[in-house]
């Protein structure tokens, strides 16, 4: 039944974000440039850089997915929730503060490609065009998730068809993206955090207290509350455990997540970043535990065939028709916060990586920011186009129906290619840019390969081999560790210039960037262009 309070709500979200957008576009007239369109101009608060980069981490299936797979089957779906907690905190605290200096150093690069690239002082651009193609490639999967969401949502709502919903939420997110750029994502973002939080905050408890347990229906599945997922010590439950730890090795190489470190100001505001950024993490896959412990007690077995509705169900019980309405548009938010940030960046990895370096070196900085905003149009259509694959009775392509097997793939595939090499160029002094070349297309191939042999029928697909259990990303980032170690080792040593960046990033206590654009190390009496 369509409700016009949702309407309302709804209609407000979407003004929200699109005058973010425009006030971006405004603003921006005269701030543009390059690294202020895909970075922001590095000038990101500790605030919103940690909000942002946790919505963009965090998409719908955290409200649709994961609380869908708790209620149908118990305590034994929250590894993936303890694998991202751990991810999410190690990476706060040994990618982004070490990552932002080298990003500053090393050139001041602007994406991850990038960084790569002038890490090991290569003027290969091998790794750039190599990088790039995998962003396009999966941000294509990931950004489908993103879009496939936002249909089943309105379909749910409002008995819209899920291709008209898809198509206008596509359009949204192309329409403030394509306007303010970086600040407009990280801003929308921030705000879209603080509705994903505030609205599971609030509907469990809020359930809880106005809501009956239901007088029948409510006989759990067996070992509902037990932690490992067949009841016994098995490799069904080692597995499952596995698999849901190995989730937290994509936050080493998550692109549009770790692009949120290199963009915050200064080093105080890192601290708050890693403290915020954290802790809205931990407490968002806390109470989307609660949401399905809660609804299993208060809806019973009622959504047996719709568990992934649950949210949806508990906020529009428990609250009034338009204060419902808001907090279901957390849902949207989380859908569109994920693919903004998805989308900028493809864009920028082909602007800066491909177009920049190999069509056209000497373009300007309005010319690349167009070429992004053109890559924004291109990479959207493709997930558009891929959502739709999966939608219908009988989709086309029943993997593509599925948001968490869209979100996995694109996750995986991600963890395994960069976050070996992100790991070991910040750690490892002996690694070279041949080894990070290998290790991401190893990493790459690797997870595809496991997937395709042995995970196909995860993604709703008969598999030919032997179905393992285990979730591509933990082969795909060993053989891609592995592969950047042993190229590196068993090839030339890395140059003085390259061992004395890292030397002097490592004894750095910390790096700002002065008023003038120049780097300097912290604690220096005077700013010297220390990436000289």
């Amino acid at each position: 039944m369509i409700k016009a309070g949702d309407i309302v709500a709804f209609a407000l979200y979407f003004l929200l974000v699109i005058g973010i957008g425009v006030f971006f576009f405004l603003r921006g007239k005269n701030d543009t440039g390059e690294k202020g369109f895909f970075l922001g101009g590095r000038k990101m608060n500790g605030f919103v850089s940690a909000l942002s980069a946790g919505a963009s981490d965090m998409s719908a299936w955290v409200l649709m997915g994961l609380p869908g797979a708790i209620y149908a089957a118990g305590m034994g779906q929250v590894w993936i929730s303890i694998g991202l907690a751990i991810g999410t905190v190690l990476a706060w605290i040994f990618v982004a503060p070490k990552l932002r200096r080298y990003s500053i150093l090393a050139n001041d690069s602007i994406t991850i490609p990038q960084y790569l690239t002038n890490r090991f002082k290569s003027n290969s651009k091998v790794l750039q065009i190599v990088s790039a193609i995998i962003f396009m490639i999966v941000y294509c999967v990931y950004g489908a998730s993103s879009i496939n969401a936002c249909g089943a949502l309105f379909k749910t709502l409002f008995g819209l068809d899920e291709r008209i919903a898809m198509t206008i939420s596509t359009v949204i997110i192309i329409a403030y993206l394509f306007l303010g750029g970086f600040n407009a994502v990280c801003w929308t973002d921030f705000f879209q955090g603080m509705i994903m939080l505030i609205a599971l905050m609030l509907t469990p408890i809020v359930a809880a207290a106005v809501l009956k347990v239901p007088t029948t229906g409510t006989v759990l599945p067996e070992n509902f509350y037990n932690m490992l997922a067949s009841g016994k010590f098995d490799w069904m439950s080692i597995a499952t455990i596995l698999t849901g730890l190995g989730w937290g090795l994509g936050y080493f190489g998550m692109p549009h997540i770790i692009v949120r470190y290199i963009s915050i100001k200064s080093e105080k505001e890192m601290k708050k970043s890693r403290l915020i950024g954290s802790t809205w993490t931990i407490l968002i896959l806390i109470m989307a535990t609660v949401v399905a412990l809660v609804g299993r007690k208060y809806l019973g077995n009622s959504l047996e065939g719709s568990e992934s509705t649950i949210f949806i169900e508990l906020a529009r019980r428990a609250f009034p028709v338009f204060i419902g309405g808001l907090i279901i548009t957390a849902i949207l938010a989380a859908s569109m916060s994920t693919a903004d940030s998805q989308l900028l960046a493809s864009s920028s990895a082909f602007a800066s990586d491909v177009y920049k370096t190999s069509i056209r070196k000497n373009a300007s900085d309005k010319e690349l920011m167009w070429v992004g905003r053109i890559v924004v149009i291109i990479v959207s259509l493709l997930a558009f186009m891929i959502a739709m694959l999966g939608t219908g009775a009988k989709p086309i392509v029943p993997a593509f129906s599925k948001i968490m097997s869209l979100v996995s793939a694109a996750w995986g595939a991600f963890g395994a290619s960069f976050g070996p090499v992100i790991l070991l160029s910040l750690y490892n002094r002996r690694v070279n840019y041949k080894g990070a070349t290998a290790g991401i297309i190893a990493g790459f191939t690797a997870d595809v390969l496991w997937m395709i042999l042995f995970n196909m029928e995860y993604y709703g697909m008969t598999s030919a081999v032997y179905n393992t259990q285990l979730y591509e990303i933990i082969p795909g980032f060993i053989v891609g560790l592995l592969t950047m170690v042993v190229v590196s080792y068993l090839s030339e040593k890395p140059s003085k210039e390259v061992t004395d960046l890292f030397d002097t990033v490592k004894n750095a206590k910390g790096v700002e960037v002065g008023e003038d654009g120049v780097p300097y190390l912290v604690g220096e009496e005077t700013k010297e262009e220390t990436a000289e």
